[in-house]
Order: C-alpha cells, then structure tokens, then sequence
C-alpha cells in the first residue's frame, strides 16, 4: 500500500483491503474494492466501503467505471484518507486512482497516472486504460 502524495489516497492489493490495524494505523477512513474476482471484505464499521466489481481489462459497463472514478474523485474532493484496491494492486486500481485524480484536479489522466506511478508499481490493462481514458476525456464522469 502506498500513499500517492500529496493527496490522501493509497493505492493498493487486495491483502492491504483486509489489514485492518494498517488501514487505522495510517487513518484511512474510506476503503475502495474494484475486483470482480475478489470476495468482498469485511471492513470494520467505522470505515466508509464501497466495491466496484471492475474486470482487469476492456468490457465494463460504462456507468460501473465512471461511479467508480466519480465516487473516488468525491472522495479526493472532500479529503477523506482513501484506500483503493483490487486484486494484484497493479492495474484496476492505479488507473482508476488516476482517473480519480484526473477527474478531482482537472488534469489530463496520463499525467494523473505518471504521478501515480512515481509512487505506486503500475502495469494497467491497455483495454482497461483506453476505456478509462476516453471516458474522462469525454466528461461522462461527473463529481457526486
């Protein structure tokens, strides 16, 4: 799990969703799941969790990726400490935490992504990505 600075955002794997004395260690307060495949975690109840079962590549739903992305950027927006996970941590959830990024601090999302990089490991799905992309640029995200 790392934080992508200077924002209150960690990025991270499905492992780091379950470690709940981390996730209060460093004071997240809301929990993002994007895996399909995942099961969904059992968060304490203090916490705020949304999941959104994304697959790791192109074909999900287009409402499913922008209230995700939108959902994040919400959170961004109103500074609340959020972790954001799926399976392996390396595709779903940078590129959505990007998104995120993009869509909170209008910025393009590849400039988002290489800030996200710089932090967090990053291997993105290339049809997972081109969807993101192209549903940010076309402003069918829209802040909650």
């Amino acid at each position: 799990m790392h934080q992508i600075l200077p924002h209150l955002l960690w990025v991270g794997h499905a492992e780091d969703g379950r470690d709940s004395r981390r996730i209060f260690d460093t004071g997240i307060q809301a929990l993002v799941q994007l895996a399909v495949e995942e099961p969904p975690v059992q968060p304490p109840r203090q916490l705020i969790y949304c999941r959104f079962p994304l697959l790791d590549g192109a074909g999900n739903p287009g409402e499913l990726l922008s209230l995700a992305v939108s959902t994040v950027a919400t959170l961004l927006q109103m500074r609340t400490p959020t972790l954001i996970f799926c399976g392996a941590g390396i595709s779903r959830s940078p590129a959505i935490a990007a998104a995120a990024l993009a869509v909170a601090h209008q910025q393009p999302a590849e400039h988002c992504l290489q800030q996200v990089a710089r932090y967090h490991p990053c291997d993105l799905s290339p049809g997972l990505w081109d969807d993101v992309v192209r549903m940010v640029r076309s402003g069918r995200v829209e802040m909650r």
